[in-house]
């Protein structure tokens, strides 16, 4: 992961070798992270699993379909030794992904035969880079927040070890993976998004987020891309990843100050000249996002031509016009799209990506937009086939290939794409 605006101080510093849930949040000694509540007492150790905390396959989501904030972190502690055996032992083939937060793996929760591989419930555990104090934070924050947090559209966080100098935290598997991954993963293991699904995922994410700003005390994101939202079974999109996340400002105040953290491409341009960060902040991602939906471009790409790396700094005036927009809409959509709704979703991540923050729809508005446009059941417009032409030797027609300056393809035949660093 590269750095955009600086880097975040590498500290020598690691936290304690045990911690607790209390009702107020995490227990440590030497954290200030802003959360629900972070209790300042003495650390101790928490191995135990509390009568409140105890696992369950169900997320109870389908109970609270709007979602609900718990009173305390509803979470199963597990031991370092638990998670060495659902995960083979970290074993490279149980690897889902790492970055510079530390590694995914794979990994099976059997209640009845704990030490039984490849059975059970799936689950995701996050092994986090402990050697630095940042690493720590991310970790709680997780905790604090999504341990807290119980939404349809939010990915749910099972437990957290925290044992020695392990961090770890323990996900539900998302088994399609990131929508990242569907919009530019190369190889015939990665089938294209068609249109329905790309709406689809993205009024999951938009309710996701619009549950975060709604809720009493507004919760902002802070690091909305598309490698954070993760995809179940059915194609049900869920954010990930709350290791930035931050309280909104309190009813006095308008933003927050912080250290500029995210990723670049993503961030909103006040935030990024100011380190003032606003609810509408996120807004400002999500439309990013949108526009690579539409095009499946990357919002950060240096293999695109001079001027173009930054997929927002040049696509604007594509948004806005019909005609221009079918030059850059993704060509693994084969112009199976409704051109109408394309158009109106393009528009809308517009005025997501206004530059002034206040002229942003709230989540709630740009939820309401999007759901109207599905509900519209614009139907998608099938490609003409080319004519057959007679060709010397034998007659073939030839496949109707879609091609696009805005999309560069490699001597392979493959698109090109670079990873969107994220700033630590």
């Amino acid at each position: 992961m590269g750095n955009c605006w600086g880097s975040s101080a590498h500290s020598p510093t690691t936290p304690s070798t045990t911690g607790q849930i209390s009702s107020a949040g995490i227990s440590h000694t030497t954290s200030n992270t802003t959360s629900f509540g972070v209790s300042n007492a003495t650390s101790s150790r928490g191995s135990n699993i509390s009568a409140h905390s105890r696992f369950s396959a169900g997320s109870g989501d389908e109970e609270f379909p709007n979602g609900q904030i718990l009173p305390t972190p509803n979470l199963r502690v597990f031991s370092f030794a638990e998670l060495k055996v659902a995960t083979r032992n970290f074993k490279s083939d149980t690897l889902l992904g790492e970055g510079g937060f530390g590694q995914v793996y794979k990994g099976w929760l059997d209640e009845k035969a704990p030490g039984r591989n490849g059975s059970g419930t799936v689950i995701a555990v996050k092994r986090l880079n402990s050697e630095s104090l940042q690493g720590f934070e991310e970790w709680q924050a997780e905790v604090n927040f999504l341990g807290r947090l119980s939404h349809p559209h939010l990915v749910r966080l099972i437990g957290y070890c925290w044992e020695d100098r392990e961090l770890l935290l323990v996900y539900e598997f998302m088994q399609k993976g990131s929508l990242e991954n569907h919009l530019f993963g190369r190889g015939s293991a990665v089938q294209p998004l068609p249109w329905d699904t790309r709406l689809k995922i993205a009024i999951g994410a938009a309710r996701g987020l619009s549950f975060l700003h709604a809720s009493d005390k507004q919760v902002i994101y802070r690091d909305f891309k598309a490698s954070n939202i993760l995809i179940d079974g059915s194609y049900t999109a869920k954010l990930s990843d709350f290791g930035l996340a931050k309280l909104g400002p309190s009813a006095s105040q308008s933003h927050v100050t912080t250290r500029i953290m995210g990723t670049c491409g993503y961030a909103a341009p006040e935030y990024v000249a100011t380190g003032h960060l606003y609810v509408k902040s996120d807004v400002y991602g999500f439309g990013v996002v949108l526009v690579e939906i539409l095009t499946g471009l990357r919002a950060l790409d240096t293999n695109r031509p001079s001027g173009r790396h930054t997929l927002v700094d040049w696509i604007k005036p594509y948004l806005s016009d019909k005609r221009k927009l079918k030059s850059i809409m993704d060509v693994r959509l084969e112009g199976r799209y409704p051109a109408k709704a394309a158009l109106r979703i393009a528009q809308l991540a517009l005025n997501c990506l206004e530059p002034e923050h206040r002229h942003r729809p709230h989540m709630k508005e740009v939820v309401a937009t999007l759901e109207r446009i599905e509900a519209a059941k614009d139907k998608p417009v099938e490609p003409r086939a080319r004519p057959k032409r007679s060709m010397p030797h034998h007659n073939v027609q030839q496949p109707w290939q879609y091609r696009s300056p805005h999309h560069p393809v490699l001597t392979d035949g493959s698109r090109g794409y670079q990873y969107s660093p994220r700033v630590r």
